[in-house]
């Protein structure tokens, strides 16, 4: 396993994540999810192969995701050798402060999902959205006092565009709150719309980036001729087809399948080798639902491609429209 310092922090996390969201409690929802069971041996398979870094959020599966992962850090790995992330924003309730990033909100989440992960901090405390009917100094005033009170360690951002991002960042400044250090971007081979504005302002702040969805939710990871309808998680995710059915995205998707064929790899190790291959990305977050998954991603930091194969993997790709994060 190769560790990496997470932007211009001193926090030293494993170059590949996992992320936590395919772990909880089925339901109408979260059907594709794995139990409790099924999910403590990705968790303890992670640990052993070197991934210090896990990320989850209250909302997934309505915080059994931070149980799950909880529990089983406790009973497999020392609590200062991991660094745990976990958000905020999402609804967790019906009441109208069920979610969001008010004051009220944060505060009463934060303690929450300590509660749920059974322990008295995070490594990395994180909102999940952009909050449009709150002020962002509300916000940033509140997970700068969750630092202060030792329940976080480093605060991070997730999914917005480029210019609320640079919002925060400088509110922060202007008020001497603590900072965001890392941003948690949608991007993979099939969508890079963030190369616009968001990576190039995150390398100029020196904050670390970790991707979610590098495999585009497996789009990335089998033949183009698999169909949408094929796999368990396409038929309960309809994200999947909507942000990815689009006929340029399978023409990239086949220069994957053929590289991996002809270098005797995966194609999620390609896939992920191209995005480990961008110095802004620090660590990419995977999801695991077979060993195999986590087999790939840690496999993939030893596949090197070329500039000329990096080129050609790119060259399909067509402007897409930008996702609207609500």
């Amino acid at each position: 396993m190769e560790y990496i310092r997470l932007g211009s922090t001193g926090l030293q996390v494993s170059r590949i994540c996992l992320g936590c969201m395919t772990f909880g409690k089925k339901s109408d929802r979260w059907q594709y999810v794995l139990e409790e069971e099924e999910s403590r041996p990705f968790i303890r398979q992670a640990l052993e192969s070197g991934i210090n870094f896990f990320d989850t959020a209250n909302v997934y599966s309505n915080g059994a995701s931070e149980e799950i992962l909880g529990r089983a850090l406790k009973d497999f790995a020392k609590r200062d050798e991991v660094v745990i992330a976990t958000k905020v924003h999402g609804k967790m309730s019906d009441a109208p402060n069920g979610g969001g990033l008010s004051r009220k909100a944060i505060l009463s989440e934060i303690d929450n999902s300590l509660r749920r992960l059974g322990t008295d901090y995070v490594d990395l405390y994180q909102i999940h959205r952009w909050d449009y009917e709150t002020p962002i100094e509300e916000t940033l005033e509140a997970l700068h006092d969750v630092v202060k009170a030792g329940k976080a360690r480093y605060i991070g951002a997730s999914a917005m565009h480029a210019w609320q991002f640079a919002k925060a960042l400088f509110t922060a400044d202007m008020h001497g709150w603590t900072r965001f250090v890392s941003m948690q971007p949608h991007y993979n081979l099939i969508y890079r719309e963030d190369e616009r504005e968001m990576l190039n302002l995150c390398i100029n702040q020196q904050i670390g980036v970790i991707p979610f969805s590098p495999l585009a939710r497996g789009v990335l990871s089998r033949k183009a001729t698999i169909t949408f309808d094929e796999t368990p998680r396409a038929n309960a995710d309809a994200l999947i087809k909507a942000r990815y059915d689009r006929e340029d995205n399978m023409a990239i998707v086949e220069r994957v399948s053929l590289l991996a064929e002809e270098k005797g790899v995966s194609m999620s190790q390609i896939a992920l080798a191209w995005m480990l291959s961008k110095p802004v990305v620090t660590a990419p977050i995977i999801g695991a639902t077979k060993p195999l998954h986590l087999e790939d991603a840690v496999a993939a930091l030893s596949v090197k491609l070329s500039a000329e194969e990096i080129q050609h993997l790119e060259e399909p790709y067509l402007p897409h429209p930008v996702i609207s994060y609500q």
